[in-house]
């Protein structure tokens, strides 16, 4: 075999450098029919089989039965292992983002977005170790208000803005569907175009509220929204999953 083939990545070398991430609005497992199943939005997972999973409303309430504890029946259900996000914390319940993922979780951050007298925002901020690289992975959902969104996107910007140039997903609920809003636009800047399949509502998509950005740019593959008869029923949006291809010359993590 020449020094050239030998350099060439194998079929398993590849596989391994691709990664699919996906983001979901599960609207507390609340489907278009107005029924509670955590059911079908864990069949939903499993149909998007993504590495990553970002998840925004889940809701979780004391209790034996599966529409209860949303985010540990999910996590269990599909094989993740789960990092919380609340945003809402009350004595019969805990409501918010969550973050599923196959990868090991190496370091946790939870960021506030709150505003006073609107509903609890938040992001989680997690650095996972992704075939021995790091990647530093976001989940967010933004507010309902213009101004709002403007303000939590300026606080996340400024995390950015002082960040390393290093590979990065950021997805979630944006809340917002103008693709030439300031909001939007300051994301564009940090992290260049970002596709943008309409998600919402999931029976006839029309809005593009959920979205991903992937930092550089030049990791991104492909970007859709997951259209299938359950994923139209399961939630009011659809999710939305991008495959990226990681490069061997990501940053290796060093031993904690």
């Amino acid at each position: 075999m020449t020094a050239e083939k030998r350099n060439q990545p194998t079929g398993s070398d590849e596989r391994r450098s691709l990664l699919a991430v996906a983001t979901y609005n599960v609207h507390a497992c609340v489907g278009r029919d107005g029924k509670t199943s955590p059911e079908r939005v864990a069949r939903v997972i499993g149909e998007l089989d993504a590495d990553i999973v970002g998840l925004q409303e889940v809701d979780s309430r004391p209790g034996a039965s599966t529409d209860s504890q949303q985010m540990d029946y999910l996590a269990r259900t599909t094989g993740y292992d789960a990092i919380p996000g609340v945003t809402i914390q009350r004595h019969d319940r805990s409501y918010g983002n969550v973050l599923l993922t196959r990868h090991c979780i190496r370091a946790v951050r939870r960021i506030d977005l709150s505003l006073a007298g609107r509903e609890p925002r938040g992001a989680i901020d997690a650095d996972l170790e992704v075939h021995g690289k790091r990647l530093r992975v976001l989940v967010t959902h933004l507010g309902l208000r213009a101004a709002e969104r403007r303000l939590q996107l300026s606080r996340l910007s400024e995390l950015f803005s002082h960040a390393a140039i290093e590979p990065m997903v950021l997805m979630g609920d944006f809340n917002e569907w103008r693709p030439y809003q300031s909001t939007l636009q300051r994301l564009q800047t940090l992290f260049g175009y970002c596709p943008a399949p309409r998600s919402f509502p999931a029976r006839c998509p029309m809005l593009a509220l959920d979205r991903i950005w992937i930092r550089p740019l030049s990791l991104l593959i492909t970007t859709h929204a997951h259209k299938t008869a359950l994923a139209r029923v399961a939630s009011d949006h659809l999710p939305v999953k991008t495959l990226l291809r990681l490069r061997p010359t990501l940053p290796k993590l060093s031993n904690p």
